[in-house]
């Protein structure tokens, strides 16, 4: 066989080279035989490890097939420690250091394949520069738990340096007037911020804020920690798109849909279709008419990124049938369709009219409002805790009911 030598040991041939030659050879015969594809094959097989281990353990190989096999050995070993990974990817054992790093995080092997089909560069960057970036991002607010979500979604902040690229954005961030202790939760929120030009894109996106939409400079770091991702969105394409649907569709004046992206700036990125027009037909269907549902949406923008199923169409059958309420509530007090049907509105209701100081007539609204000491102060003229003991005994009996309806 070609490269190699395997010859019994006999204690009374006299070894004339030294270990240093022997170990030399071995290198050069390993080098050989990678040359030739068929023996190489044969060498990588299962039955060649399995003969290798017999005749090693009969001290029945030369120095220099001993000194080959023990490469081979460490290479299965390296093999091993990403087995998974070796069979969906052309994985590097060079890039198992940082491997090895990053899963300090959270990551496994099947984070390790979405990162190489994403960007396979960032699984190509040196340890060194991972972990001045990553220990970075955690020096600026960044919480362990959510690098592994950041690298998932922006795999490419491996290759960002620290002095051209993390320090500019995060300067521009607090330039905005984002507090320090909020900088960290607008990375895990929209970490491809840094895939755009402070200069060419995040400052022009800030000016058409301003200048075009014309949302107030001083509270514009509030509108960028409601909703980050409207820095890295076509801002001019979504306000646009949106403000000319709202404002024929409802006649709403172009004020009030600046004051709904102040409050609720993810609203622009709702489809106007899927997600504004069946809300505001629903709100159309229980008797508001356009000028009402305008005073709705600018006071609880929030009302388009409820459920139309499971919250609106709920708590409107409760203000009918239960609190006998009108929809012109509504219009007073749309805070209604925040709150939690299950864990506000049922059970204060309920509260009250067990303890028989419900008025007459259509249910307060405005008792849903205060927080629970404040309700129990003014409304029940009980304590907290007896609220509380209400409110648990009211949603056990209700999780039993729903059990039993599955059952």
């Amino acid at each position: 066989m070609v490269g190699w030598r395997l010859t019994p040991l006999h204690p009374g041939r006299p070894k004339q080279s030294s270990a240093k030659t022997r170990e030399k050879a071995g290198v050069r015969n390993l080098r050989h035989t990678k040359s030739n594809p068929k023996v190489s094959n044969f060498l990588n097989s299962e039955g060649f490890f399995r003969y290798m281990c017999v005749k090693l353990c009969r001290n029945e190989l030369t120095l220099d097939v001993s000194f080959w096999f023990q490469q081979i050995t460490r290479k299965t070993a390296d093999n091993n420690t990403y087995e998974k990974l070796y069979e969906e990817i052309a994985l590097d054992k060079r890039w198992f250091p940082l491997l090895d790093y990053l899963t300090t995080f959270g990551l496994k092997e099947s984070h390790f394949v979405q990162i190489y089909e994403r960007h396979t560069a960032s699984l190509q960057i040196n340890i060194i520069s991972a972990k001045e970036r990553l220990e970075y991002l955690l020096s600026v607010g960044v919480k362990q738990r959510d690098v592994k979500r950041i690298l998932l979604r922006q795999p490419q902040i491996l290759e960002y340096t620290v002095e051209k690229n993390l320090k500019p954005h995060v300067a521009f961030l607090i330039g905005l007037g984002i507090p320090n202790s909020r900088i960290g939760q607008i990375i895990a929120a929209a970490p491809s911020l840094f895939s755009y030009s402070v200069e060419n894109s995040l400052k022009p996106t800030v000016r058409y804020l301003v200048e075009e939409v014309g949302i107030n400079e001083k509270i514009l770091g509030k509108v960028v920690q409601l909703s980050p991702q409207i820095l890295v969105q076509r801002i001019d394409i979504s306000w646009n798109s949106r403000y000319i649907f709202l404002s024929e569709e409802l006649g709403a004046p172009r004020e009030s849909v600046v004051k709904m992206v102040t409050k609720h700036p993810q609203f622009l990125h709702y489809s106007i279709y899927d997600g504004l027009l069946p809300r505001i037909n629903f709100l159309r269907s229980i008797g508001m008419n356009d000028a009402e549902i305008v005073k709705v949406l600018t006071n609880l923008t929030q009302v388009l990124s409820l459920s139309l199923e499971d919250n609106l169409k709920p708590k409107y059958t409760y203000l009918i049938n239960e609190l006998h309420n009108g929809v012109q509530s509504l219009t007073k007090y749309p805070m209604y369709f925040s709150l939690s049907l299950d864990q506000r509105i049922r059970p204060r209701h309920k509260f009250l009219v067990a303890l028989k100081k419900a008025p007459e007539g259509p249910f307060p609204l405005s008792s849903f409002v205060p927080t629970d000491e404040s309700f129990c102060q003014q409304w029940a003229g009980t304590s907290v805790d007896t609220y509380l003991a209400f409110r648990q005994q009211l949603l056990l009996k209700r999780f039993a009911e729903k059990y039993e309806k599955q059952g």
